[in-house]
C-alpha cells in the first residue's frame, strides 16, 4: 500500500464529505433554532456514514473475491498477459474517472432548478430535526440520492481493489475513509458545542455560500475526483502492459 495511494483515498474521502448528506445537512441542524442535540446529529452522521461503509464493503470484498477466483497464470502467459481482472478493474476505474471529469460539466448553481432542489432538502431537514427516527430516515434518504453522484467513493473502491490490497487492508481501510468523510461536520459539531453562538455568524456564512454554490462545487470536486481517479487508471493500465 503505497502512501500516494492513502493521500488520493484521503482527498476522495474529503471531496466526499462536501456533499448535502455529508455537509449542508449537518450544517442545517447545527443552525436549527431548536438547538439540536449533539448525540441525535452524530447519530445522523454514523447512519449516513454506515450506509456509505456497508455499500463499499460489500462492492470491495466481492471485487476481491472474484480476484482471489481468478486462475492464476504460469510459464511464458504470466509474464506477458496481464490478469483478465486486474485490466477489467483499471479499465473500469479509468471509465469512473472519465465518467467524472464528464458529468462535472452538467453541474451548474445558475441552471434552473439548482436553488429550488436545495431549498427541498432545507425544508426536509428542519421536518427532520425534531425526531430521531425521522432523522435517521433523513441521513438514509440522502445517502441513497447520492448514490447517483457516489463516484468519487465509487472510484476509490475500484482504486483498492486494483492496488491488491488484503482483506485486512480493506477493513480497515473502508472505515477510515467513511470517517473522514464525516469528520468536518464532526468538527463543526465540536466547535458550536464549545463556541456556541460565537460561530454561528460563520456557520450561516458557510451556509449562505454552498446554497448558493453548491452545483457548481459538485461539478469541480466531481472533475477533481475524476482526474485523480483515472490518473491512477492510466498509471496501472501502463504498467500491466509494459
Amino acid at each position: 500500500m503505497s502512501i500516494e495511494l492513502i493521500v488520493v483515498l484521503a482527498g476522495l474521502a474529503l471531496i466526499d464529505s462536501t456533499s448535502i448528506g455529508t455537509l449542508l445537512i449537518p450544517i442545517w441542524l447545527l443552525l436549527d433554532h431548536r438547538q439540536i442535540d449533539g448525540s441525535r446529529l452524530l447519530l445522523y452522521l454514523l447512519t449516513i456514514g454506515g450506509f456509505y461503509l456497508v455499500v463499499g464493503l460489500t462492492l470491495a470484498l466481492g471485487a476481491d473475491w472474484l480476484l482471489a477466483a481468478e486462475p492464476s497464470q504460469t510459464g511464458s502467459d504470466a509474464q506477458t498477459q496481464p490478469g483478465i481482472l486486474d485490466a477489467a478493474l483499471s479499465g473500469l476505474q479509468l471509465l469512473v474517472g472519465a465518467g467524472l471529469f464528464w458529468i462535472s460539466f452538467r453541474f451548474d448553481s445558475s441552471k434552473p432548478g439548482a436553488a429550488e432542489r436545495v431549498e427541498r432538502w432545507k425544508q426536509r431537514t428542519h421536518q427532520a430535526s425534531t425526531s430521531t427516527r425521522v432523522l435517521i430516515s433523513l441521513a438514509l434518504l440522502a445517502a441513497l440520492a447520492e448514490v447517483a453522484t457516489m463516484l468519487p467513493y465509487l472510484g476509490a473502491i475500484a482504486m483498492m481493489t486494483a492496488a491488491d490490497l488484503s482483506r485486512f487492508q480493506l477493513l480497515i481501510l473502508m472505515p477510515i475513509y467513511c470517517l473522514i468523510m464525516i469528520l468536518p461536520a464532526i468538527v463543526l459539531l465540536l466547535l458550536r458545542q464549545a463556541l456556541h453562538d460565537q460561530i454561528q455568524s460563520t456557520l450561516i456564512k458557510v451556509d449562505q455560500w454552498i446554497s448558493r454554490n453548491a452545483e457548481s462545487a459538485l461539478g469541480w470536486t466531481l472533475g477533481i475526483a475524476g482526474f485523480l481517479i483515472a490518473q491512477d487508471a492510466i498509471g496501472r493500465l501502463y504498467a500491466l502492459y509494459t
